[in-house]
């Protein structure tokens, strides 16, 4: 195992929280939060737990990122 790989399962481990939540559940959420992340709220305030997710899961995080963009661009295309 390479260091780096090592460096981060540690650092998982030591930033795990009693309430966190999973891909399955993040991924379940992410519409919403990509819509009040686009209506301009706070999405720390008020997804806390998807928010943290999204902080620490690069797999998730890509997906939010894909799903923002794709409503951002269809929004700068409509009358």
């Amino acid at each position: 195992m390479q260091l780096d790989t090592l460096k981060q399962l540690v650092r998982g481990i030591i930033e795990t929280r009693p309430e966190e939540i999973g891909c399955d559940s993040c991924f379940e959420e992410l519409d919403r939060f990509v819509e009040m992340k686009l209506a301009g709220k706070d999405t720390a305030a008020a997804m806390p737990l998807v928010h943290d997710h999204l902080e620490r899961c690069p797999a998730c995080r890509a997906e939010f990122e894909a799903l923002l963009a794709a409503l951002q661009k269809l929004a700068e295309a409509a009358p």
